[in-house]
Formats: structure tokens, C-alpha cells, sequence
């Protein structure tokens, strides 16, 4: 039994949910298939002891009125009902260094950004000053990052890189490395990172900064519902597992493991863009486009850290907290030595529905390379497809917990005690779940010396199968939604997806 679609998306992360819903609004008739028990990606969230764990969305920026995100999320219908709080305005992030117990703040608003700032550095204001209006300046040269307007990248910009940048701003070590401290956000190596990634990732943030009460996962059933809503057929436990070809090397449908095929006029693939290549065949690739991606250096993985937390014991924070062992590590953090490890970690909790001053659970990140996992690299394990991983495996998770829960309690003291469970993920978990190559978390790393080498094109070389999601450009909420838009502007024409936002962004002006 074949069925036939105007669209297949393949993978149902961010990216290819957004581009499935604005195809739909069109018309089109969409199919996603996902491999996984739950759609999303990096939205997927886990639920133990009846608490909600976010896996990869801790908190998202942009999404007050006017912002693009909140823009983006009315066109797909869906900014209405998600469930957020605002964090704390004048630190939704702190960054820590070492035994210092000082924080020093992230807060919302350009001007409420500078001045908490300014508190701990009053000689810097005016490049402060500086820092907001030219991360502002770099976001605006990016398509789509205004919602409509510039359609092409300057590529002057793509070459600014970070460590030379911030170093530009200020000669002031620590502030260097206050203002670098969420790097983590898109695992930064800030020797090589190009400045726009870090413009990017950072500016949505200062401009409103907010948590999804139950989790990240909302975003991705909201955006099924309304597919669904829009007549699309979206089904789990559908792992593509072959491309079919015919003659003028036109993809003319695709089958999964379970045998059945889906035949469409147009694909789009929201997978690791390595599996893509496996799925395609390297024959049907040009060499030189094969060489670059192949080339491409995954960014750094990690190992994850959730607790369970008894009652009313330990502070809820409405803020993340970004700690460093010393000032320099913010450089290249991600470059850890195995013994100290976790020299670094993010950390954020959520309230206690009774008590919100507590926190009920509290999650910890910190890096980690797929090479401490590599023995296990033939294991997989999902809710969909279970397998264990064995008793050593078991026991490194432990010992990692272990050493981060040592390292956690130098900043909160007592907190050991008030653990009730300890869970963990690894970098297979991520590798497994989301698909991911190696477990990264955000794709492949760029760099400010050749920017060009790691930008795609949403359009490939077969004339019917486009890109999204992560690998492709930015990563990201706002990253991976940019870039559903955008891959849709080459399906459909970027007339069409400008003027489909404009009129929705008129329509919201004249209803203010």
C-alpha cells in the first residue's frame, strides 16, 4: 500500500514540525514520520516520579509581543497556548566562577542588561553600551531574523570571531568572560565560534526570557495538534530506513523499517544530515559536497544530570546558573580534562507547585565527548526500542552523577541530603533520542576562519528533497524556526512566506 503526499517531512524536531505546519497552511497535503515514542527532537521531555525533566529546551527568548519568536509562534497558531513564566528580569542567567560566590547577571532588557551589569563594573557602561548595539546590529543582518526584510547573509560578518570580538569590547578579563558565560548555549569554543553565533544565540534572550511550565514538549503538541487540525498525517514509530530513486535520480518515496512506503512529490529531511547521506547513498552525491560534510567537526555532546528533590529543602532559582572552575575555562570549556571533570555545568530547577520558593527537581549539564561512551557505542536504547547497556555502563552513569553532585554541593551545601532520585543521560541517550550524530547537542561546529564551509543550502542537488533542522545553519529554538521559514521560502517562494507574515504582523497591529 503506497500513499501519496504533496510532502514528507522526515524527523518531527523543530524544524521539520514548522515547515510541515506552514506546507499545511498552504494546502498542502503533509506527512511527518518519526522514529521515536515522542515527537520533537530536543523538545522531548521525560517524566519520572511524576515530575516533568526537559531534555534539551531549558528556556526560550524572543517570546514577548513584537519579538520574533512570539511572531513566528502566532503565525503557526500556536503562541496562544503555550504555558511560559518569565524568569527574573534582572538575571534570568547568573554566571559564577570558582569558590567567588559573586553572580554576576544576564538580565532582560538592553538597558536592564547594562545597568545590573554596570553594578559589578562601573567603568565598563559604555562598552556595555557597545556590546548590546552591535549584537543587535550582527542579528539584523540575518534573513528572517526580523521575521521579513533581508533575504541574503553579508558574509563580512560570518568571518567576526567571538574571542576577537568580545576583546574588542573590553580589555576586562572577567567581564570577558561574564559576557561569554551561557556559551554553553551553543557549546562555544571561542577561540574558532564566529561572532553571529554567538550574536544569534544570546540577543533573544536580553530581549525576554521564559521557562514552559510542563516542559519544553508543549511546543512540539501544539504544533501536532495543529497539523493534525490542518489535515496532515504525522505517525510515530516510523524510522525511514531507504530512499527510492528512479531514473532521473528523482526521490519518489521512501519506505520504514516496518515496510511501508510513502511516495511524495516533495521531501524534506529534519534528520543528522549524516544519516541523510547514509539514507541517500554516497553514489548519488557530488564528491566535493560529501568531502565538506564530511569534514564537518560535530559539536561537543553531554551528560546530564536530573534530580528528584525532597521537600521544601532547596531554593528554586527563577534564573540559570552557569558555573566555571576558573575565569579562562570560558574560553574553550568544552576542552575538559576527565579527572576534574565537571569543571563546568549549567544548572537550573523547578518550583515546587505547593511551595514555589523551593525547588521540587533540579537539572545539571556539563560536556562530555562521545569518546568516554565509545565502549557502549554499539548499545541502543529508547522507550520505543528498550535494550540494556549493561552493569558497567550502570556504574559509569554513577560515577558521573557522583562527581557531579560533589561538585553541585560546593555551591548549594546541604544538597546531597535533600536528593531523593538520581537520573542521568549520557551522550548515547542523546545520540539515540534525538538522532544526533555522536550525541551532539547542536550540530556541527562552525568556525569564523571558513563560516562557509559548514552553511546549506535547504535545497539540494536532487531537485525534490530539501533541508532543515539543526545541521542545517542554526540551532536553536529561534535557529531551527528561522530555518523551517526559510526552507518553506524555497518550496513555496519567499514572496509568499513574506507576504503570509506580513499580513499576520498587520493583522496584529491594527487588532492592538
Amino acid at each position: 500500500m503506497k500513499k501519496e503526499f504533496d510532502i514528507l517531512v522526515i524527523g518531527s524536531g523543530l524544524g521539520g514540525l514548522v515547515s510541515a505546519l506552514i506546507l499545511a497552511k498552504e494546502g498542502q497535503k503533509v506527512c511527518v514520520l518519526e522514529k521515536n515514542n515522542q515527537f520533537g527532537g530536543n523538545l522531548q521531555t521525560f517524566s519520572r516520579d511524576k515530575l516533568i525533566f526537559d531534555t534539551g529546551v531549558h528556556y526560550l527568548g524572543g517570546l514577548s509581543e513584537g519579538q520574533n519568536l512570539n511572531r513566528f509562534f502566532s503565525y503557526l497558531e500556536i503562541m496562544n497556548e503555550l504555558q511560559l513564566y518569565k524568569m527574573n528580569e534582572d538575571g534570568y542567567d547568573k554566571i559564577t566562577f570558582g569558590e567567588d560566590e559573586t553572580e554576576y547577571p544576564h538580565a532582560q532588557g538592553y538597558e536592564n542588561f547594562v545597568n545590573q551589569l554596570a553594578h559589578f563594573f562601573p567603568e565598563e557602561k559604555e562598552n556595555l553600551e557597545t556590546y548590546c548595539q552591535e549584537i543587535q546590529e550582527i542579528c539584523n543582518y540575518f534573513p528572517r531574523y526580523n521575521v521579513v526584510g533581508k533575504d541574503n547573509y553579508n558574509e563580512e560578518i560570518l568571518h567576526l570571531n567571538t574571542r576577537r570580538f568580545i576583546e574588542s569590547i573590553t580589555s576586562n578579563k572577567k567581564l570577558q568572560s561574564v559576557l561569554l558565560g551561557s556559551n554553553f548555549l551553543y557549546a562555544g569554543d571561542s577561540e574558532n565560534t564566529p561572532f553571529y553565533v554567538h550574536a544569534l544565540t544570546v540577543n533573544s534572550y536580553i530581549q525576554s526570557a521564559y521557562k514552559c511550565l510542563k516542559g519544553g514538549s508543549q511546543i512540539a503538541k501544539l504544533l501536532v495538534k495543529k497539523l493534525r487540525e490542518y489535515g496532515a498525517e504525522i505517525h510515530r514509530h516510523s524510522e525511514v530506513s531507504e530512499m527510492i530513486f528512479n531514473e532521473e535520480n528523482r526521490l519518489t518515496s521512501v519506505k520504514t523499517k516496518s515496510g511501508k512506503e510513502y511516495s511524495a512529490s516533495k521531501f524534506i529531511s529534519n534528520i543528522d544530515i549524516r544519516s541523510l547521506i547514509t539514507l541517500i547513498g554516497k553514489e548519488r552525491l557530488k564528491k566535493s559536497f560529501l568531502n565538506r560534510v564530511l569534514s564537518w567537526e560535530p559539536v561537543s555532546s553531554c551528560f546530564s544530570v536530573y534530580l528528584v528533590l525532597k521537600s521544601n529543602l532547596v531554593p528554586n532559582y527563577d534564573y540559570n546558573i552557569y558555573h566555571y572552575s576558573s575565569e579562562e575555562l570560558v574560553w574553550n570549556a568544552y576542552r575538559y580534562d576527565k579527572n576534574s571533570w565537571p569543571e563546568t555545568y549549567m544548572l537550573s530547577t523547578t518550583p515546587s507547585k505547593q511551595h514555589p520558593e523551593f525547588a521540587e527537581s533540579l537539572t545539571a549539564i556539563s560536556y562530555m565527548d562521545f569518546e568516554e561512551v565509545k565502549g557502549w557505542k554499539k548499545t541502543f536504547n529508547t522507550v520505543a526500542d528498550e535494550h540494556e547497556r549493561g552493569k558497567l555502563y550502570e556504574q559509569f552513569k554513577l560515577e558521573k552523577a557522583e562527581k557531579m553532585i560533589a561538585a553541585l554541593e560546593r555551591k548549594i551545601p546541604g544538597l546531597r541530603d535533600a536528593v531523593k532520585k538520581v537520573y542521568t543521560s549520557s551522550p548515547l541517550s542523546y545520540r539515540d533520542y534525538i538522532g544526533s550524530f555522536d550525541g551532539n547537542m547542536y550540530g556541527y561546529a562552525k568556525t569564523s576562519e571558513n563560516p562557509l564551509k559548514t552553511m546549506v543550502s535547504p535545497r539540494t542537488k536532487i531537485d525534490n528533497l530539501f533541508l532543515t533542522g539543526q545541521s542545517v545553519n542554526m540551532h536553536g529554538i529561534l535557529g531551527c524556526t528561522i530555518g523551517g521559514f526559510n526552507t518553506c521560502a524555497e518550496i513555496l517562494g519567499k514572496e509568499i512566506i513574506d507576504e503570509r507574515l506580513t499580513q499576520m504582523i498587520n493583522k496584529n497591529k491594527s487588532e492592538e
